[in-house]
């Protein structure tokens, strides 16, 4: 592979690392400090608390638009492309996540499939703000 093609698969990763890394650390910090139940008891009860699912798919649908942004940042070119491309690959990841926590019933089914139908257009979303501001208009593609 070359240069450009390694920065465009580094643009991804970068993206989805970025997600990961923002999610697990507001879990464990909602965990430790008593706002959600502890990963145990989420295992032996699962998490059902609207709100707790509400707060929890609120906060991961903006860092999914941060990771777009992130991954539009470091594209080498067409960054609404890329971030779509991390959109994508996000929505395989959280449809394979869904079907195993789905199965351990851990969170309620509109919760897993509102994680993976939102994660396109909200990786779009944060490639289009970056190309916006980038470019002072709605995209460069």
């Amino acid at each position: 592979m070359n240069r450009r093609t390694w920065r465009s698969v580094g643009a991804v990763v970068a993206g989805l690392l970025l997600i990961t890394l923002l999610s697990v650390v507001t879990d464990t910090v909602l965990e430790t400090t008593g706002i959600f139940p502890s990963l145990k008891e989420q295992r032996e009860h699962g998490l059902t608390t609207p709100w707790m699912l509400l707060l929890a798919l609120g906060y991961r649908l903006v860092y999914t638009a941060a990771g777009g942004y992130l991954t539009a940042v470091l594209a080498p070119r067409r960054p609404v492309r890329h971030a779509v491309a991390l959109g994508v690959v996000g929505m395989v990841l959280g449809a394979a996540g869904a079907v195993v926590t789905g199965g351990w019933d851990l969170v309620p089914v509109w919760f897993s499939v509102a994680a993976v139908v939102t994660t396109p257009p909200l990786a779009w979303f944060g490639g289009w703000l970056r190309s916006r501001r980038l470019h002072g208009r709605a995209g460069n593609e």
